[in-house]
């Protein structure tokens, strides 16, 4: 799975929509806007780099007084497989992985605590990002696809008739449900 993927593909998108003979090329181009939609939504991607990669972070540790540790941001990482940190395994390293709890949350990692003020640069290696997509970013990607193809046959942006009541307004906006589906995904990054 490369780094910042598609969380679908054109097949599954048509598929989705039972638009079988809709342009795949087309469909492909709303899958990959769909998913950087939904990584800008979220502040952060979903997919994973392919092999071990050294990363810095120059950023300053920030002091959280309830833990008591000294926290640096670093990106998602599930799969902490070899690891290092300051070119040690994170075992050995003095660091602590957080939050505590992200296997069981199915999450990532998201930052790394010390007990005392970090050395900057910090340099980690890791396989950075997630195991796999989350459902919440397939679902989302699917309601966003699903939009933008019902979009085609709305040109100003209203679907359905009025006199029916089944009109429906298509905003600019990223779609309700897809900010809904993805609740619980976003990623608040600490500035320092």
């Amino acid at each position: 799975m490369p780094w910042a993927p598609d969380y679908l593909d054109a097949e599954v998108a048509a598929d989705f929509v039972r638009a079988p003979e809709v342009d795949l090329d087309e469909l492909a181009t709303w899958c990959t806007a769909a998913s950087r939609a939904i990584d800008k939504k979220t502040n952060r991607q979903f997919g994973r780099v392919d092999a071990p990669a050294a990363r810095t972070y120059r950023r300053p540790a920030m002091y959280d007084v309830v833990s008591g540790l000294w926290l640096v941001e670093v990106d998602d990482v599930q799969d902490v497989t070899g690891m290092t940190v300051g070119g040690v395994p994170v075992a050995d390293s003095g660091a602590v992985l957080l939050p505590d709890d992200a296997p069981e949350r199915g999450k990532p990692y998201e930052r790394l605590g010390f007990t005392s003020y970090p050395r900057r640069p910090l340099v980690a290696v890791a396989l950075w990002g997630w195991a796999e997509f989350p459902a919440g970013a397939v679902g989302a990607a699917k309601l966003q696809v699903s939009r933008w193809a019902s979009r085609r046959d709305s040109p100003y942006g209203v679907a359905g008739s009025p006199a029916d009541g089944s009109e429906l307004r298509l905003l600019a906006r990223l779609d309700p449900d897809v900010a809904t589906t993805l609740a619980g995904l976003s990623r608040r990054r600490r500035v320092g």
